[in-house]
């Protein structure tokens, strides 16, 4: 099947402009008889909600926390990329996008990457009109720092707190329309199902999480947002309640899931510490910014500090390996995510790893303490030879740059950043792939959309730094409010679609059964233990690194243990009642799907390419080896009733504007 995309014709600096200037907008006088239904609340879907809402349109919002604020956005520390070219460095809108298509390692549909580079402007200029606190030069101009894959600086940030002040953004917006009456919020509601009604999505099956009470929702159209699928891992930065259920269930009812296996190792997080871990924390890239990476030179040495032997200040410059200004000298410790993250991997499986575990690498702020407290002494006429001063200044400079993040790391650490290097190490952070979309942000299913990281539009096959925020918000103010129009457009005339249609009993009592599955199901083992299993099998076999083998017996053991979990999981408490075992279950046995798929996609793309590297596919010095011959599309998988039955749909991916090269950041 060939995928249409929609994308416009003519050349792509002019693509956005004029297909926005031609889509079938609803008339504004109209829109109060469209209900859309928007599930998932972060930063994409609350910009998106109070977007529509503003438009004119009903939206009915859905999201399992307690409140829109508590939303996994709020992880995104470090900033939001735009190309404002405010440092006057050179940044473009071109830039920007070349940037974008090359961190993806040519693995991102051209169009879609070129219109989230246009609207990134508009983004930062919304978000101070709303107040949100972005960080300001001594001359009051917004401040921008960089972040992996770019020579410029073009990320706007508030301290390490970027995500959640923006969120508060959107949040407010949200709260506006709540006020109005155009937005009814539905929070601790988790979506189990979608009703598609004569080939369109028409509305959402939905369980009360509170009181157990399964409702049916109807809408002209369905928005999904609800963010990516890193928990099939189990360990990971997400958040422990993201999950993949709202995904999965339009795939399973006939939206395409594209490029499963495209998932972001982020390399700068704390360290797995032991078995009793339920989540990993994330220190934010902007800490690239000024902290330098490295390991002991020598083998002897990172023994003995693994042994407690010795502390990481007892080694010299020359006794330090800062492996990544070393082996990529162009752009340091700010190379992309998953060029730093396999680097990491490949000094610990050497032998250089400094903790416990031998799965760890240094983060240094020494060498910036000392650069800032020497200007901040010839700034303020003080004495630049004295040590103390020097690293008193110095110290209080990197404090207003990433002090919460430093307190956050000793908090769980019980380390001072300040005086003895962070210890970091790859961990799960992020998903590049997921439903597939055409320009319009639509889904295989009309009327069914996905924004933000819930789809795989934009970031190839690794995300460079600070762009889901970009994306989040590109989508939610300025792209799906308009191009969801053109969808909408015919239905003025529909009405409100009744909830008593048989596609919507059908599908509530699918959802019925399955939960009535699961309460009566006398097993022994908890939901956690299959998580957990099912987490070691993809971190082992379809993480950082893979193989064919270790794909292969991948797909039969997460096959084996989907079967052990529906005759052994042990589900306590009632249905009708507030049971947050029942919740995992769902999400569990969704990832347990998804998780084979993810493989099944791995094992079938015979090359390296961003995130994804096959240890098979590699050059002489370790690097990632792509294979455009056969490769260069998007994988789009088409649901038949298992993962193994699922049928690929190729988007070829054409590149008008860049040319295809190997990516090198030395």
């Amino acid at each position: 099947m060939a995928l249409d995309s929609k994308v416009p014709s003519g050349s792509i600096s002019d693509k956005w402009t004029n297909y926005k200037d031609h889509i079938n907008l609803v008339n504004p006088a109209n829109k109060r008889n469209i209900d859309i239904i928007v599930v998932g609340t972060g930063l994409a879907g609350g910009s998106a909600a109070a977007t529509l809402a503003e438009l004119g349109y009903n939206v009915k919002t859905f999201c399992f926390q307690d409140s829109p604020r508590r939303a996994h956005s709020i992880a995104a520390q470090g900033g939001i990329n735009a190309a404002k070219n405010y440092q006057g460095d050179g940044d473009s809108t071109f830039r920007l996008f070349y940037d974008t298509i090359k961190g993806g390692d040519y693995r991102s549909r051209e169009a879609n990457v070129h219109r989230l580079a246009e609207v990134s402007t508009n983004i930062i200029d919304q978000c101070v009109m709303q107040g949100v606190p972005l960080a300001r030069e001594y001359g009051g101009l917004l401040d921008n720092r960089s972040f992996g894959g770019t020579l410029v600086a073009r990320t706007f940030y508030a301290k390490g707190q970027t995500g959640q002040q923006l969120l508060l953004g959107a949040y407010s917006a949200m709260n506006r329309q709540i006020g109005r009456g155009k937005i009814k919020p539905h929070n601790r509601h988790e979506m189990l199902d979608l009703v598609v009604v004569d080939g369109k999505a028409r509305g959402i099956i939905a369980r009360d999480l509170v009181t157990g009470e399964i409702e049916r929702h109807s809408a002209h159209a369905v928005v999904i947002a609800s963010g990516g699928y890193g928990n099939v891992f189990f360990l990971s930065t997400y958040a422990m309640g993201s999950n993949a259920t709202a995904a999965w269930k339009i795939h399973k009812k006939g939206a395409f899931f594209a490029n499963p296996c495209y998932t972001q190792i982020h390399p700068t997080c704390i360290p797995v510490s032991g078995e009793h871990q339920s989540k990993l924390t994330l220190m934010s890239e902007s800490l690239r910014n000024d902290g330098r990476i490295w390991v002991p030179a020598k083998l002897e040495d990172a023994q003995a500090i693994r042994e407690g032997k010795k502390k990481p200040a007892d080694l010299s410059e020359e006794d330090r390996d800062y492996y990544l200004e070393r082996r990529y000298p162009s752009f340091g410790n700010l190379v992309p995510r998953d060029v730093a993250s396999r680097a990491a991997k490949e000094r610990c499986d050497a032998g250089f790893g400094v903790n416990k575990t031998g799965e760890a690498v240094y983060l240094d702020f020494a060498s910036a303490i000392q650069r800032y407290g020497k200007e901040q002494a010839y700034i303020k006429g003080l004495d630049a030879n004295n040590t103390k001063l020097i690293i008193d200044l110095g110290a209080a400079v990197v404090a207003n740059k990433y002090g919460n993040l430093f307190q956050m790391y000793e908090k769980i650490v019980d380390e001072d950043p300040y005086k003895t290097p962070m210890m970091i190490y790859p961990a799960v952070h992020y998903t590049m792939g997921g439903t597939w979309v055409d320009y319009n942000l639509q889904t295989t299913i009309p009327g069914c959309f996905s924004i933000g990281e819930s789809n795989f539009s934009d970031h190839g096959a690794n995300r460079l730094g600070a762009s889901a925020l970009m994306q989040g918000l590109a989508d939610g103010y300025f792209v799906l409010p308009y191009t969801i129009g053109d969808y909408l457009a015919p239905d003025i005339k529909t009405g409100t679609i009744s909830t008593d249609l048989p596609e919507f009993v059908e599908a509530e009592k699918k959802v019925k059964d399955q939960i009535e599955k699961f309460i009566n199901n006398n097993g022994t083992h908890s939901v956690d233990y299959f998580h957990k299993k099912l987490g070691k099998i993809m971190w082992d076999k379809v993480g950082m690194a893979r193989n064919a083998k270790g794909l292969t017996e991948a797909i039969e053991e997460i096959a084996a243990l989907r079967e052990e979990f529906y005759k052994d999981v042990k589900v306590p408490g009632t249905a009708d009642s507030f049971n947050q075992e029942l919740e995992k279950a769902g999400r569990v046995a969704d990832f347990l799907e998804l998780g084979e798929l993810f493989a099944k996609d791995a094992l079938h793309r015979n090359e390296s390419c961003g995130g994804h590297f096959r240890e098979e596919y590699q050059s002489e010095d370790g690097e990632a080896q792509r294979d455009d011959e056969n490769f260069a599309y998007v994988a789009a998988w088409e649901y038949k009733g298992k993962p193994s039955d699922a049928v690929l749909h190729k988007e070829p991916l054409v590149f008008e504007n860049i040319k295809l090269v190997t990516r090198s950041y030395k």
